[in-house]
């Protein structure tokens, strides 16, 4: 039997922390779901089409073990869909575990058979958002060393195009 599990984001854009924490998923799972969320309340910079290819792309040595898709909808809806045991969220600083604890209690409530399990990234990640990538990004900012080349590209076409 499979042990999956599923990586929920918004993943605008997937950062190297980001790929750190699916890099320790794989050794806890046999699979990861990676599921890049619409989240159009979040406002994205990059189409759902974009983040998913980013994300395909920057893991494509785990193509046999990483399924990349875009969901909408109630997490535990969609975890159960995927026949996965657990949800992945990473705990970057300690002010991040209250809303992750709260949302883990919500989706336990929901569905009591889905685990979560929280896995921190490298320290040298763990500063790391999507949201600083982008504004440090729109400002002509070196983000090299916190996102893969092909963010890097586009987020500077992206903000070419502005």
């Amino acid at each position: 039997m499979k042990h999956i599990a599923v990586y929920p984001g918004t993943f605008d854009p997937v950062t190297k922390g980001h790929i750190d924490l699916v890099e320790r998923s794989l050794t806890i799972f046999d699979e990861l779901v990676i599921a890049v969320a619409e989240n159009p309340k979040k406002a994205p910079l990059f189409s759902l089409g974009e983040r998913i290819s980013m994300f395909t792309a920057v893991t494509a040595k785990y193509r046999r073990r990483v399924v990349i898709e875009g969901f909408d909808g109630l997490l535990v809806d969609y975890v159960k869909r995927k026949k996965a045991a657990a949800i992945i969220r990473g705990l970057r600083a300690v002010s991040d575990f209250e809303y992750e604890m709260q949302m883990a209690l919500m989706n336990r409530r929901l569905d009591s058979d889905i685990e979560t399990v929280f896995l921190m990234p490298n320290e040298e990640y763990s500063f790391i958002t999507s949201t600083i990538v982008k504004e440090a990004a729109s400002y002509g900012g070196d983000v090299s060393s916190l996102v893969p080349r092909i963010v890097v590209e586009k987020l500077k076409k992206k903000f070419r195009a502005k």
